[in-house]
């Protein structure tokens, strides 16, 4: 990884992994640079990883990258913060949902260099997918320095900015209709006469096999499927309830909902 000093500004769950991630993937210690709301939090990176903690103004003059993983309605209140400390060479790179790299560019010096990514949390377990998009002023060698960072913690995917909204609501809130499609089989286990622990176990391991051979295979998922599916055998009889009870229509429903409220976070920025 190239040797330039990286801040993470508002160090939460996922700007840890990140950090973690840069230092499994060559960075030192002295190269990275975090900031956190709160001085104990500040104090336990610091423990941790062996990192400088400093102010976000003070991490705005001193690193070549800003990652931005505050919450997209903290943002404005950092770029408040940021914007007069953070020279028109730095890269700036965004994390928060539904936020564009207009907004930010407006609120940096002219010409500043914006990428906006959305990751999920599997980055905590390095299976992130993280799509990256460059602002108006970003190169091919901002997305490359951007992919090094999100490279360290999953997988990443460069797509246009207008397909952001769309990959808030498939990918950054993916894996958390996952865990409800879990949680709603475990119970569906417990109803059929298992242990709570048992059904957890057999659904988990269902749910990564069926990941993996989606991965791995390269076959369309209703083939997947079909390959489960006999005639008139149990599958099939599951798979007709679930359509009567209009799963598809729900989760198509749902993910719009989820691009549409990402849309809404922009909505009246300044």
């Amino acid at each position: 990884m190239t040797q330039q000093r990286v801040a993470v500004i508002g160090a939460g769950k996922i700007g840890e992994a990140l950090l973690s991630g840069m230092l499994r993937g060559g960075k030192r210690p002295s190269d990275l640079l975090v900031t956190a709301r709160r001085a104990e939090r500040a104090r336990e990176l610091h423990d941790r990883y062996g990192v400088e903690t400093m102010t976000n103004t003070e991490a705005a003059k001193a690193a070549d990258t800003l990652i931005l993983t505050v919450k997209p309605q903290d943002m404005g209140v950092l770029l408040d913060e940021l914007g007069p400390h953070v020279p028109a060479d730095r890269l700036v790179v965004s994390g928060a949902a539904g936020i564009p790299t207009a907004y930010l560019e407006r609120r940096l010096a002219a010409g500043t260099p914006v990428v906006r990514v959305m990751t999920n949390t599997p980055a905590l377990v390095d299976e992130a997918m993280s799509a990256i998009s460059p602002g108006a002023h970003a190169t091919e060698e901002h997305l490359r320095r951007t992919e090094e960072i999100f490279q360290g913690v999953g997988k990443t995917i460069r797509v246009p900015e207008k397909q952001q909204d769309a990959v808030t609501a498939l990918s950054g809130s993916g894996p958390a209709y996952f865990y409800l499609l879990v949680e709603a089989m475990t119970d569906a286990g417990i109803l059929l006469g298992l242990p709570r622990a048992a059904a957890h176990d057999l659904i988990v391991q269902a749910a990564v096999g069926a990941s993996v051979m989606l991965r791995d295979s390269g076959e369309h998922p209703a083939l997947l499927r079909e390959a489960v599916t006999s005639p008139a055998g149990t599958t099939i009889a599951a798979i007709r309830e679930l359509e009567n009870h209009g799963v598809r229509a729900a989760l198509l429903a749902a993910l719009e909902a989820a691009a549409n409220r990402s849309k809404e976070l922009a909505e009246g920025l300044k």
